[in-house]
């Protein structure tokens, strides 16, 4: 990490990048109000000697102990990104409530649902296209045909989508209608896939993998965040422990810690840990008052009838009441729910 001087002149920090990039490193410019980082991601020992703390402009230079470089807090320690995302901001003060039901089943049950996430106060609408399912002979998703649904329902809402991405081959189709591209908790690792979705500029949700640390789930977002991609937001959905009351533990101690290691925006899921309904809305205000940027949730207009995971969604005629509710709870940690300017 090259920390500039206040007085550096434009001229000598693209110099610094210049030189960086000469050895096969990659140069990262953060600038502040008042100076600029230059994070330089490489071979350690070749840009060593470059001797870049004798370079004009130059005020110290920082070795980065964290395997991590580009989402540890030694490269953003000023404060926490904000990211501007279809018109709503997530990080900082700002709380992102993402709803929508699992899966897109049809248009109809689509449509109604981000109707309801619109009148309700929710920042983003969540719908799966393609699902990853443990069985094979499972509903899929309807693939290009849900993207198509998703498109209409941001058509009609204005609202921005959230929706997964499992096969880099699809990529170009999800980005058309994508505002955010999720990766789902078994593709969190797969580095092929988070390089491309680094390379398409497209915000990226990774969620925490089942059994991952968090230095892991950090690694991966490294690797969108090498290519140039900045807008990644981190998401803890439950991990696998000895507990067998409820399908995964929501690890909530990973919210705190994640604001002490990153910069980055750390959303939860409190859908998928619990896998029961009742569990999901005390999960959700405890998530909001510890201090998450955001909370991504399921609910559908009929729950029971719902093709997956029928059981964890919320209804989503009750979703203004418990819009209201977590809005509460998010401001106990100083954010407001984010909602188009």
């Amino acid at each position: 990490m090259i920390v500039m001087k206040p007085e550096a002149t434009e001229e000598e920090i693209q110099h610094v990048v210049e030189r960086v990039e000469s050895v096969g490193a990659k140069a990262h410019l953060s600038r502040g109000e008042e100076v600029t980082v230059v994070g330089a991601v490489g071979d350690r020992e070749h840009i060593a000697r470059l001797g870049l703390e004798a370079t004009p402009g130059v005020d110290r230079v920082v070795p980065i102990l964290k395997p991590y470089k580009l989402a540890s807090t030694q490269i953003r320690h000023e404060e926490p990104s904000v990211f501007e995302i279809g018109g709503r901001r997530v990080g900082g003060e700002h709380f992102a409530l993402i709803a929508g039901p699992c899966t897109v089943e049809s248009r109809d049950q689509t449509l109604e649902t981000a109707r309801i996430v619109k009148a309700g106060g929710g920042s983003m609408f969540r719908g799966g296209a393609y699902k990853p399912r443990t069985s094979p002979y499972a509903f899929q998703g309807l693939g290009r045909a849900g993207l198509r649904i998703l498109a209409e329902a941001k058509e009609e809402t204005g609202l921005p989508i959230v929706t997964e991405l499992m096969d880099a081959r699809d990529l170009e189709a999800v980005v058309e209608v994508a505002d955010v591209i999720q990766v789902g908790a078994r593709n969190m690792q797969n580095y092929a896939l988070l390089t491309e979705i680094g390379r398409s500029g497209k915000p990226a949700l990774i969620k925490r993998g089942l059994s991952s640390t968090i230095e892991e789930l950090l690694m991966a977002a490294e690797y969108v965040l090498k290519e140039g991609n900045e807008k990644v937001l981190l998401c803890e959905r439950g991990i696998r422990t000895f507990e067998t009351a409820y399908r995964f533990t929501l690890d909530l101690t990973a919210v705190p810690v994640l604001k002490e290691l990153t910069h980055l925006p750390v959303i939860v899921d409190p859908s998928h840990a619990p896998g029961r309904r009742s569990l999901v809305e005390p999960l959700s205000l405890a998530a909001a008052a510890a201090g998450a940027d955001g909370i991504i949730v399921e609910i559908h207009p009929c729950p029971e009838e719902a093709i997956c995971d029928a059981a964890q969604q919320l209804d989503a005629h009750d979703f203004e009441r418990y819009a209201g509710k977590i809005e509460q709870a998010a401001a106990v940690a100083g954010k407001s729910i984010s909602v188009a300017a």
